[in-house]
């Protein structure tokens, strides 16, 4: 399942932000040579990540996560999931790196857009971008979201400024 940042999330979020600060190393999608694609380790180091994630060990899940969007980077909801997990951790560039990786191998993926603009946006201070993935977001989404719609609009006027 591919998740997106909710205000609720954005709440536990910052306080949890507060409470832990910032830790650990910056993860890239870069930082390790491509191995050969291997989907069904991915998909048992994704299973490790969740269950990881699960039990509180964010950072063993941030690892499992990794590798297995090195073993299939084709894998949406695990890079949304190491996304999320990254932003968890304050690395924002990282993960908006890992967002726009699964946008490139999973265009057709509305969760991935709504995550890289919201990073984009309130973290990254990349307005262009983040209108930009919202109007990717609106396009592929079933339903109509006037949070989104409003969003966009008050995108717009500030980048006409």
């Amino acid at each position: 399942m591919v998740h997106r940042f909710t205000s609720s999330w954005f709440s536990g979020l910052l306080v949890l932000l507060w409470l832990t600060g910032c830790a650990g190393p910056s993860v890239t999608p870069e930082a390790h040579p491509k191995p050969e694609p291997d989907p069904v380790k991915a998909a048992q180091l994704a299973a490790q990540g969740k269950a990881a994630w699960d039990n509180g060990a964010a950072e063993q899940a941030i690892e499992d996560w990794t590798q297995a969007v090195r073993l299939n980077p084709a894998d949406a909801a695990t890079i949304n999931n190491l996304a999320l997990a990254l932003a968890d951790r304050h690395d924002y560039e990282a993960a908006a790196d890992f967002l726009k990786q699964g946008i490139d191998e999973s265009p057709g993926v509305p969760e991935l857009h709504y995550n890289l603009a919201v990073i984009s946006e309130l973290y990254l201070l990349d307005l262009k971008t983040a209108l930009s993935q919202y109007r990717a977001y609106e396009a592929l989404s079933p339903e109509e979201d006037a949070d989104v719609a409003g969003w966009i609009a008050d995108l717009k006027r500030r980048l006409e400024e």
